[in-house]
C-alpha cells in the first residue's frame, strides 16, 4: 500500500477494537510516531493546538499574574491561553527578515520587564523565527521558551524541526493545517523532565482524575485529550507529511516564479538556514494596489484568499496589554499582506488561474 489512505485503516481499527474514547493504541502510537519524527523527547496528543499551548504554559510554570512575552503577529490562539491562566501577555513586534519575533524588541522587553520568565515565539506561516538569537536572550534572562509551531510542522531551522528547541512545542492539526485530524493538537516536550511533564499534562488533560475507585480530584482538570479515532487520522496523515511539505514548497516557488516580475509584489522571506514548510504563500504589496484589491478581485473570480493575521496588539480584546515596538513591522506586514491559495490539492492549472487573476488585477490598477 502507498502512504496514502492509511487514515481509514487506523480509524477502522479503532472501531473494530471498540477503542473510541480519548485513549487507545492510536493515541499512544501517534504520540510516539510524532516524537520520533520530529526528535522530541516526549509528546501528548490533545484536542487542539490551543489546548496544547494552554497546558504547555501551565507545564512551564506560568501562574496568575506572571508576565508572558508573546509574538504579536500571530493568530489569537497563541495569546488567548495566557489569559486562561490569568497571566499578563506583553506583545513583541516582528522584524522584516523573519516576519517572526524581533530579537531586538525582545531584548528591550526584558529591559522593561526583567521579571518575565516566559516567552512564546511563533513560527509564522511556516517561517522560522531567529531561534539562535531568541534562545540566547532567553538563557541570559533565565526565561523559558515555548514554541508555537502550529503553522510550521515540517519546517526545519538549521536542520532541526521547529517545536523541538523550546521547553515545549505546540503543533496544530486543525482542518487548515499541513496535516489534519479535522481538529486536534500535540504538545512536544524537549527537556530532561519531558517524561514527568508528559504524565502531568496527560493527567490535566483527562480532568485531573486521581487514581481512586471513586471520582476524586485534587486539581482543576480539562477535557483536552485527543480521541483514539482522531489519533488514527493523525497517524495516517503523518505518513504523508513530507509529501505535503514538498507540495507546499512547490506552490510557493510556482507563485514566486510566475509573479516576481510584477512591480509592487514581494514574497515572504526564506533563507538558506531554514527549510520552511511554506504552509501558506504570503505576499506583500506596495504601490497603488492594496490587499483589499487582491482579496476582492480574486473573490470575483471565485478564488479565496485571506488577509495576514491582524497583530494581537491591535486587537480590541488586548487593548490594555503592553506592546514592545520594533518600528511597527507587524502592523506593516498585516496592512500590506495577502495569503494566497495554497492547498496541496491545487494543480498547475489552478495556480496559473490565480496568477492570471492577480496579473489582471494589478494591470487594472496601473
Amino acid at each position: 500500500m502507498s502512504d496514502e489512505g492509511f487514515e481509514q485503516e487506523f480509524v477502522q481499527e479503532a472501531f473494530d477494537t471498540n477503542w473510541i474514547a480519548p485513549l487507545g493504541k492510536n493515541v499512544n502510537e501517534f504520540e510516539k510516531e510524532m516524537a520520533h519524527k520530529l526528535g522530541a523527547k516526549n509528546s501528548v496528543a490533545l484536542s487542539a493546538g490551543t489546548a496544547a499551548i494552554h497546558l504547555g504554559l501551565k507545564a512551564a510554570g506560568v501562574k496568575e499574574g506572571d508576565i508572558v512575552f508573546c509574538q504579536s503577529l500571530t493568530f489569537s490562539a497563541s495569546a488567548n491561553p495566557i489569559t486562561y491562566l490569568n497571566a499578563k501577555p506583553v506583545f513583541i513586534d516582528s522584524d522584516f527578515e523573519s516576519w517572526c519575533m524581533s530579537p531586538e524588541a525582545l531584548e528591550r522587553a526584558f529591559e522593561k520587564y526583567p521579571e518575565c520568565k516566559y516567552v512564546v515565539v511563533v513560527h509564522l506561516y511556516g517561517l522560522c523565527a531567529k531561534l539562535d538569537e531568541i534562545m540566547r536572550i532567553c538563557r541570559e534572562h533565565g526565561a523559558t521558551l515555548i514554541e508555537d509551531a502550529a503553522e510550521s510542522l515540517g519546517s526545519k531551522y538549521k536542520g532541526k524541526y521547529t517545536g523541538t528547541f523550546g521547553k515545549c512545542g505546540i503543533i496544530s492539526f486543525n482542518g487548515n493545517k499541513i496535516i489534519t485530524t479535522s481538529g486536534g493538537g500535540m504538545l512536544l516536550l524537549n527537556d530532561d523532565d519531558a517524561d514527568e511533564l508528559a504524565q502531568k499534562v496527560t493527567f490535566w488533560s483527562t480532568q485531573s482524575r486521581e487514581k481512586a475507585r471513586h471520582y476524586q480530584h485534587k486539581e482543576i482538570g480539562y477535557n483536552y485529550r485527543m480521541s483514539n479515532v482522531v489519533a488514527g487520522i493523525g497517524r495516517g496523515q503523518l505518513k504523508v507529511l513530507d509529501k505535503r511539505v514538498e507540495k507546499k514548497q512547490y506552490i510557493y516557488n510556482f507563485y514566486k516564479s510566475h509573479l516576481s516580475d510584477l512591480d509592487g509584489i514581494s514574497f515572504m522571506p526564506t533563507y538558506d538556514w531554514e527549510e520552511s514548510n511554506c504552509w501558506l504563500t504570503c505576499i506583500q504589496l506596495s504601490g497603488k494596489v492594496r490587499p483589499i484589491d487582491i482579496l476582492e478581485g480574486l473573490e470575483k473570480c471565485d478564488i479565496e484568499s485571506r488577509p495576514i493575521w491582524k497583530p494581537m496588539h491591535m486587537q480590541p480584546v488586548f487593548a490594555d496589554c503592553d506592546y514592545i515596538d520594533n518600528g511597527a513591522v507587524a502592523q506593516h506586514i498585516f496592512e500590506n499582506g495577502v495569503c494566497l491559495p495554497s492547498d496541496t490539492k491545487m494543480t498547475d492549472e489552478d495556480l496559473i488561474r490565480v496568477c492570471t487573476a492577480i496579473r489582471e488585477i494589478l494591470n487594472s490598477k496601473n
